[in-house]
């Protein structure tokens, strides 16, 4: 049945989307390994987070608690792997949300108020901005991993004074500045929060994530994470002191008015987790540094030193072709535009993997190279 009500100033907004190149759709596939099939086009995926490609485990389906945790969806299993997570990151505890987003949206406007500071890089990721609008507490934005900006700043007055920053910037691939973040957070009697869906499990020592990689792990307030990224499977938690974990408990909405997990999502994390993830990280290693390369080589700017390699393309109509030079040549990497990044610093963002085989990598650097001289030579 179409509604009686007149919709159609919905038809002049999306025309204006895509007037600007900047209109998104769905397309649906299936992935596979190193691969995605989409309507019958087999493509080198090169757009997914699973970095570690831990094999696939056997799921058993269970009754469903189709209830908040609160309420009849704490399933024993979330015990054992918050006691796990909490342990990964040498916290007293941990608490699991049903997604990274919600995990952001949650922990810091259940922390945060008004009259706190809450000092938050430029490039932080969209849940982390909203979440911070959600506390109520006075928001200065510092240029990104500027410290003398984030020094100049915090000086300004809060009752509690919070500094939030990715780990790996989802969209540049860049390393946060943790080390002088920690040294000014502890001068400033300031509170460190991390995300790090992006470097948990696949960063430092045993996958602890960047603070291990740049030896500040026990100096990080606050941890938020991904289940679905490096670990490939599905959910997102927090990671902190006792209190902490008991105020989101009592006083984060995006925990408290939600439905629980499937409990057979968290025993397929906790076998993941337990899974060989050092052989697939090593792996990862080697395909980051050998793609990474192969980019430089034909020509490439490559500055991310992680396994995100953002290629800028500059107009989101070049990046668009760009992208679909490359799907037609069969591979798959989704181009990133406004408002993800700035207007015209659209991108090509590669995620490497560990599926990747030295002969898909070979094929991959292939194509780009056609592409380098189609597109980047002529731009």
């Amino acid at each position: 049945m179409v509604s009686k009500h007149n919709l159609s100033f919905i038809d002049s907004e999306i025309q204006e989307i895509k007037q600007k190149n900047l209109y998104r759709k769905l397309r649906y596939g299936k992935a596979e390994g190193a691969h995605i099939t989409i309507k019958g086009k087999k493509l080198l995926n090169l757009s997914s987070n699973d970095y570690l490609g831990i094999l696939p485990t056997k799921i058993q389906i269970k009754q469903l608690q189709s209830s908040s945790r609160l309420i009849s969806g704490n399933d024993e299993s979330y015990k054992k792997l918050e006691d796990v997570l909490a342990k990964h990151k040498s916290q007293q505890s941990s608490l699991i949300y049903p997604t990274g987003y919600m995990a952001n949206l949650g922990v810091i406007s259940a922390i945060a108020k008004k009259g706190d500071l809450i000092l938050s890089d430029e490039l932080n990721h969209a849940s982390i901005i909203e979440s911070c609008k959600l506390s109520d507490a006075n928001i200065l934005i510092y240029k990104h991993n500027n410290m003398q900006d984030l020094e100049k700043k915090i000086k300004q007055k809060g009752k509690n004074k919070f500094i939030i920053t990715e780990g790996v910037f989802s969209m540049d691939g860049d390393f946060s500045s943790l080390k002088q973040i920690t040294e000014i957070a502890e001068k400033r009697n300031a509170i460190s929060i991390i995300d790090d869906a992006h470097g948990d499990f696949v960063i430092g020592k045993d996958g602890k994530g960047t603070p291990d990689h740049f030896n500040v792990r026990k100096k990080i307030d606050l941890y938020v994470s991904s289940l679905s990224k490096g670990l490939g499977s599905f959910g997102g938690y927090v990671a902190s002191q006792n209190n902490v974990i008991d105020l989101c408990i009592n006083k984060s909405k995006s925990f408290i008015y939600t439905s629980a997990l499937p409990s057979f999502l968290i025993e397929h994390s906790l076998k993941r987790f337990e899974s060989n993830r050092e052989i697939q990280k090593k792996k990862l290693e080697k395909n980051t540094k050998q793609l990474r390369n192969g980019l430089i080589e034909i020509g490439y700017e490559i500055n991310s030193p992680t396994h995100i390699m953002p290629i800028i393309i500059g107009t989101e109509k070049l990046a668009m072709s760009f992208g679909r030079f490359l799907f037609n040549n069969g591979i798959f990497v989704q181009p990133i535009r406004y408002p993800t990044v700035p207007n015209n610093q659209a991108r090509l963002r590669i995620s490497v993997t560990a599926w990747l085989s030295e002969k898909y990598i070979k094929e991959t650097l292939s194509i780009f190279e056609k592409a380098y001289r189609k597109f980047v030579t002529i731009s």
